[in-house]
């Protein structure tokens, strides 16, 4: 019974993407839209990519907020080579697009729905071995 178990949990994995996925993989499937997906309206773009990319799946709450940036893989990468802030995190040294999603009202069971803000702000990184691997957040560039 165990085995049946754990062979269910492993289809379960896969079809979710966890099995083989790098944490850099997860960061570019959760975070990197570039070029941007056009073709989509901008009140479904929230909904569309987060089941999309599987952030959101149905029987999961939803995510609070999810932010796409729609810049090259290789900016965020060039952000690990910035020095690290008093926290930690790596900032992008210049502005990027980017869409940021938050969750519609306080209820986080499913069906979801997102606002969608288009920004150009810096975007902030964790870096594990020169890779990106968590959007830690996001400011405006100073005026």
């Amino acid at each position: 019974m165990a085995g049946w178990a754990l062979c269910v949990a492993l289809v379960l994995a896969v079809l979710s993407g966890a099995v083989g996925e790098t944490r850099y993989e997860k960061f570019l499937r959760q975070h990197v839209d570039h070029p941007r997906t056009s073709p989509l309206a901008a009140h479904r773009y929230c909904e569309t990519m987060l089941a999309r990319r599987h952030v959101t799946a149905s029987g999961r709450p939803c995510k609070p907020s999810n932010t796409f940036v729609h810049a090259p893989a290789e900016e965020l990468v060039a952000a690990c080579t910035q020095a690290p802030d008093a926290a930690g995190f790596h900032s992008t040294p210049t502005p990027m697009g980017l869409t940021a999603c938050r969750l519609r009202g306080g209820d986080n069971r499913p069906p979801c729905s997102y606002r969608a803000l288009q920004v150009q702000h810096h975007v902030r990184v964790s870096c594990r071995d020169g890779l990106p691997v968590h959007l830690a957040g996001t400011y405006a560039p100073p005026q």
